[in-house]
C-alpha cells in the first residue's frame, strides 16, 4: 500500500487509509519528522486518518519529551493537513475497532456517491503494488561499455557519459 497500515480499495482504486500509531510511535514519528510525509500521503488520498492508540491526555504525561512540543506538533500537523484527522482512542482494541469501523463508512461512501471511484483517480494492480525492479550493477554496465569499445575505470563511480549510454541502449 502506498501509504497507511490499513486500506480499503474499491474498484481496483485505493479509496481510503487508516495509519495506527501507539502513543511512542506517534511521538517519534513526529519528533523526528516522518509524519509529515506520512500525512502528506494520506492526504492525497479521498478519506485517510491516523488513529493513535492512547488517549491524548497522555501527551502530557510524557517524561522523555516535553509535552508542550508535541501537543503543538500535533496541533500544526492538523492544521496543516486539516484532511487527515488525527483520533486518539484509548487502547489498541478501540483503535481497531474504530479503523474498522471509518473503513466501513468509507466503503459506504465510495459505493454511493455518485460517480466516486471513478473521481479517485487510476486503478492500482499488482504492478503498481510491486517493488522497482533492480538496476543494473555497476559491474554489469562496465562489463557491456568494454564490450561495445567504450573506455571505463575498473572502481568508482561510473561516467556520466556511459550511464547515459548503457540507458540509450536499452531504451530506458
Amino acid at each position: 500500500m502506498p501509504c497507511g497500515d490499513y486500506g480499503l480499495v474499491v474498484d481496483g482504486r485505493l479509496v481510503a487509509s487508516v495509519e495506527r500509531k501507539s502513543l511512542p510511535d506517534l511521538v517519534a514519528s513526529l519528533t523526528g519528522g516522518k509524519l509529515r510525509y506520512a500525512l502528506a500521503d494520506l492526504a492525497a488520498l479521498p478519506r485517510a486518518a491516523v488513529v493513535v492508540e492512547d488517549r491524548y491526555s497522555q501527551v502530557f504525561a510524557l517524561d522523555r519529551v516535553r509535552p508542550a512540543v508535541v501537543a503543538d506538533g500535533l496541533a500544526e500537523v492538523q492544521v496543516r493537513f486539516p484532511s487527515v484527522p488525527i483520533v486518539f482512542a484509548e487502547t489498541r482494541p478501540l483503535a481497531e475497532e474504530w479503523t474498522y469501523r471509518y473503513l466501513a463508512a468509507a466503503h459506504a461512501w465510495a459505493l454511493t456517491e455518485d460517480d466516486a471511484v471513478t473521481r479517485i483517480g487510476p486503478r492500482l494492480s499488482d504492478l503498481d503494488r510491486a517493488p522497482a525492479a533492480p538496476g543494473p550493477s555497476t559491474a554489469e554496465i562496465r562489463a557491456w561499455a568494454r564490450d561495445h569499445g567504450l573506455a571505463v575505470s575498473d572502481r568508482g563511480r561510473l561516467r556520466p557519459d556511459i550511464l547515459t549510454a548503457w540507458h540509450a541502449a536499452h531504451g530506458q
